[in-house]
């Protein structure tokens, strides 16, 4: 049988600067979505690359003292080394300066030039070197560019060639029409629509030798060169090696990934072009939002890019895609935090998945398991996951299947398998990890890749519900360091394999998350040091926190159920954590509770104890002490 095909393309960077975290967003989306597809067995292609001709490269190149050919070849080698730091498993990385693309775009425009739609005229108006593009009066906001403010917007007026736009208008509007998934998400429809119904002009296809010479050569005039769009837009047919039978497998693209400021050139200028050479239309352009970092696009001339390389370094591949796919609602505007990164890592993939992979498998490979139905697995949505996967929701397929890992914490701590050493509700959480790596491999391939080899089994999409073949298991090592933020100076974490040391308040309220001294433990004793028969006055146990609740008026306070064993049995605590964690990261939490505190009402809520936490010197950063391994509720810690 014929596989089916799935063809995802992103845009094309430009290259006259150095590759940051703005452009992996949709890089790292494009490649969740192919390495998804790979996973159900369909064929992809999934093609990224970079644009290298145009002004801004002109500039750029001069300004480097390099000419426009050194600059590029030197620039975008930086582009692909950094996707491939990433793990981007790209079948093709195009360049239009690529002998094959230059050909075939210029076949391309003969060929639109035989079916009549190309002539010669004047260009005169408006010009946003930032963005390669044309503008008219109304498409400015207060006479600048809305994605380039900084920039001044260019009078220009030379001969051109001109691509006859104005024909396509109805067509256009018949494909939107039509095809309800062309433009996604579908609040970014109505503004291209609304400009379509607004009347089309006909496009300026080429710029004049005397003022611009890097670029492909015009193939009806050596005295023009190509504009960038008109020839960069051909990368996605060019790039399967159009019109081969490569081409023909793969087109039309599945989708299309690409940004808000790129909407316009691919939802009209784009599939026009494709009309008049008798192509059909992608069949979805998928469109992200820009990503912020502290408010601002993240740009080399605002300063604050952020480095691929750098964050790689620091935080690992698989960090960082899952948590733009999971922080950051698809086609949205999002912010960038490194302080984000770090949350998510370390209370999402250390502190559930890692800790789940970790603690089933010792008690697997201590006990052993045996094979039963797996009734756990019933709990994970994999209909609802297919849904969301189909309409590009990656925040919400991410939300369900951390929900089950939730599950599968909960399920060991219920069972206390540590105790009972149930070989058959182990073998069900091992079944349920092996499902849970199939599904997120997507999104965190290295991480996945590890507990699949660890646990001998396939990530295959086939082997869903399958259940684990009962082999002996053996705990692998850590699958993820804790990361201390660090935020004095540059933005430089720690790794470590468990908290450093730092000063250590007991958390039961205070201001700003932070607690006041009458609440830390020198504050308790009232007394700088302390005798061994002080420390003894001190009666800290395990808890697990079981319940998290808003507080009437409180900002920065929770009331949490912290269960303490048999004994000891469950008591409130009212904790000034709120700013550090959410309700969902505490619940099913170890932590270390000072039990013997005097009672003490904060906010009409009688806290019954305290929580120990470390604390940075400055309160920014506030993480829980909790208890390494199957240690038993209420155990003492001395």
């Amino acid at each position: 049988m014929t596989k089916k095909k799935f063809y995802v393309t992103t845009a094309i960077d430009y290259v006259n600067a150095e590759p940051h975290i703005g452009h992996a967003y949709q890089k790292i989306i494009a490649d969740v979505l192919a390495r998804w597809h790979k996973l159900k067995g369909e064929d992809v292609f999934f093609l990224t690359g970079t644009d290298e001709h145009g002004q801004k490269i002109a500039n750029a190149a001069k300004e480097n003292g390099k000419s426009p050919k050194e600059f590029v070849d030197k620039t975008a080698v930086k582009f692909e080394k950094a996707w491939k730091t990433l793990n981007l498993d790209f079948d093709r990385f195009i360049r239009t300066t690529d002998k094959d693309h230059e050909k075939k775009v210029k076949d391309f425009i003969k060929l639109l030039e035989k079916k009549g739609d190309i002539y010669k005229g004047e260009y005169s108006g408006l010009y946003c070197e930032g963005c390669e593009a044309y503008y008219t009066e109304k498409d400015l906001i207060d006479g600048k560019c809305k994605f380039h403010p900084n920039r001044e917007i260019m009078e220009m007026k030379e001969e051109s060639y001109f691509f006859k736009l104005s024909r396509y208008e109805k067509k256009l509007l018949g494909l939107y029409k039509k095809n309800k998934k062309y433009i996604l998400p579908k609040f970014r429809e109505p503004e291209i629509v609304n400009r379509v119904k607004e009347g089309l002009k006909d496009l300026s296809i080429t710029r004049s030798k005397k003022n611009l010479q890097w670029g492909i050569d015009f193939p009806l005039d050596n005295d023009h060169v190509l504009y960038v769009w008109s020839e960069a837009l051909l990368n996605y047919i060019t790039g399967i090696d159009w019109p081969s039978a490569k081409f023909k497998k793969y087109w039309p693209a599945d989708v299309e990934v690409l940004g808000i400021d790129n909407g316009w050139f691919h939802c009209v200028i784009w599939p026009a072009m494709l009309f008049s050479a008798g192509i059909k239309p992608a069949n979805t352009i998928l469109i992200n939002g820009f990503l912020t970092f502290n408010g601002q696009k993240i740009s080399k001339s605002l300063g604050n890019a952020i480095g691929v390389q750098s964050l790689v370094d620091k935080y690992g591949a698989d960090a960082i895609r899952y948590y733009v796919s999971r922080n950051f609602v698809f086609g949205q505007d999002g912010d960038f935090s490194e302080k984000g990164l770090v949350d998510r890592h370390n209370n999402e993939l250390l502190n559930k998945l890692g800790n789940l992979v970790s603690r089933v498998s010792n008690l697997a490979e201590k006990n052993g398991i045996e094979k039963t139905a797996n009734k756990l697995i019933k709990k994970l949505k994999i209909k609802e996951i297919e849904k969301l996967f189909d309409n590009f929701e990656f925040d919400k397929v991410l939300n369900e299947i951390f929900g089950f890992i939730d599950v599968c914490n909960e399920y060991v701590q219920e069972n206390e398998l540590w105790k009972s050493k149930d070989k058959k509700k182990l073998y069900e959480l091992i079944d349920s990890i092996k499902d849970i790596s199939i599904l997120l491999w997507s999104f965190i391939p290295e991480t996945c890749e590890k507990i699949a080899k660890d646990l001998n089994f396939k990530i295959d999409y086939k082997e869903l519900g399958k259940g684990y073949k009962v082999q002996k298991v053996v705990k692998g090592k850590n699958l993820f360091l804790k990361i201390e933020y660090v935020s004095s100076g540059a933005r430089k974490p720690k790794v470590s394999g468990a908290t450093e040391p730092m000063t250590v308040p007991a958390h039961r309220g205070g201001v700003k998350g932070s607690v006041g001294k009458e609440d830390s433990i020198e504050g308790v004793l009232n007394m700088k040091e302390v005798g061994f028969s002080d420390w003894e006055k001190i009666d800290l146990r395990v808890g697990q926190i079981v319940k998290a609740e808003d507080i009437d008026g409180a900002d920065k306070l929770f009331k949490l159920t912290v269960d303490l064993g048999k004994k000891l049995g469950k008591r409130t605590l009212a904790a000034g954590i709120k700013e550090f964690y959410s309700k969902g990261d505490l619940k099913g939490k170890k932590c270390i509770v000072f039990v013997n505190l005097q009672p003490r009402e904060l906010k009409g809520v009688k806290s019954e104890g305290m929580l120990l936490a470390a604390s940075s010197e400055d309160h920014s950063k506030v993480v829980l002490i909790g208890a390494e391994g199957e240690v038993e509720l209420g155990s003492r810690v001395s």
